[in-house]
């Protein structure tokens, strides 16, 4: 472990909750690896203004950012990078004095985790859910050249996230006749407790050639066994947490994130 002293560099996650985050644990893991005096902390956060002002006089120097301050952070913030602006959440800080910057690491790690297996540029892909998580990733794989389809259960919420991404929209009650080459699960349908669950139950998933799921726990859903079941490529939850981390990392410090020990970590951490 890094000994903290007066030169220890701050730098932590607020939510409300945050005793469930891996991120302390992985970021720790990274800081430790690369022999940085930093430390990484969770903290509880209800009132965002007070945190900030908090995070500003202490000196911490960025902060991740988790449900539910991903959009309630923004009118707070000195500045934004354009992709979390057009986003519409922010789930990275930038803390440089008196100063704010904000930024959105979630559609890197889902978009990175989704190329190790297969080209995004010119594809069909099904995106599940009209959340934040949603949002984010199709942003995400609509700047890297993907065309994207969007299913949600929620018709106005799906309707209006598939007007920004400028995107056909389906009820994911009625999807069977959708077709695409991967398929995404953006939604919290499978975390457990509720494991039992997938968000496509009855879909026949041997059309798709990848799919892909954001629940890291378990790491194995109910959706990823039923695809490699048919024959699918899956890809888990915990490459788009390792991903968007790796970017969080690499903003805060200016060097290449160790993914094999943060990978390690997280996975020690599920186990």
């Amino acid at each position: 472990m890094v000994k903290v002293d007066g030169r220890t560099q701050i730098y932590g996650i607020m939510g409300s909750p945050v005793t469930h985050s891996l991120s302390p644990a992985m970021h720790n893991r990274a800081f430790n690896e690369m022999g940085l005096n930093m430390i990484y902390v969770p903290f509880e956060v209800t009132d965002v203004a007070a945190a900030l002002t908090g995070f500003k006089t202490l000196g911490v120097r960025g902060i991740s950012v988790t449900i539910p301050h991903k959009q309630t952070v923004i009118p707070l913030l000195d500045s934004i990078d354009p992709v979390a602006a057009a986003i519409g959440a922010v789930n990275t800080l930038v803390i440089s004095g008196d100063r704010i910057h904000g930024l959105n690491t979630d559609w890197l790690g889902a978009t990175r985790a989704l190329a190790q297996v297969m080209e995004l540029r010119g594809r069909r892909i099904l995106l599940l859910g009209a959340g934040g998580s949603a949002r984010a990733i199709g942003f995400g794989l609509r700047e890297a050249g993907a065309e994207v389809l969007l299913a949600s259960r929620t018709p106005a919420r799906g309707r209006q996230l598939a007007a920004d991404l400028a995107c056909e929209w389906h009820d994911l009650r009625e999807i069977s006749g959708v077709r695409a080459e991967a398929l995404i699960n953006a939604t919290s349908v499978g975390m457990a407790p509720e494991a039992t669950q997938s968000p496509a139950q009855g879909l026949d998933l041997s059309p798709f050639r990848v799919v892909m799921d954001i629940v890291y726990s378990p790491l194995e859903t109910r959706l990823l066994r039923e695809a490699a079941t048919v024959g699918c490529r899956v890809v888990n939850g915990l490459e788009m947490l390792l991903l968007q981390g790796a970017a969080q990392f690499e903003i805060w410090t200016g060097k290449p994130a160790p993914l094999a020990a943060m990978r390690d970590e997280l996975l020690r951490q599920i186990k």
